[in-house]
């Protein structure tokens, strides 16, 4: 449990299963709600806005007739 603190009691029971304890599913779900577990959230990954492969600041016009317009499918904000 230490080294995997992701899985969850379905995942722990199977690989129970695999090392060649006899346990039940029920068992192993009822010994998690005792003990209080829980899998911790994975945390969602902050990305600075406006730094887009193709954000319109990367496609300035260097000469005349260089860039004539800039087209984006989203806007994250």
């Amino acid at each position: 449990m230490r080294q995997h603190p992701r899985f969850g009691y379905r995942r722990i029971g199977r690989m129970l299963q695999a090392a060649g304890w006899k346990v039940n599913p029920k068992r192993i779900y009822r010994l998690w709600r005792r003990e209080g577990l829980k899998v911790p959230r994975k945390q969602r990954k902050k990305r600075a806005l406006g730094t887009g492969a193709n954000a319109c600041h990367r496609h300035r016009a260097e000469r005349k007739n260089h860039v004539w317009c800039c087209d984006f499918i989203f806007d994250r904000t």
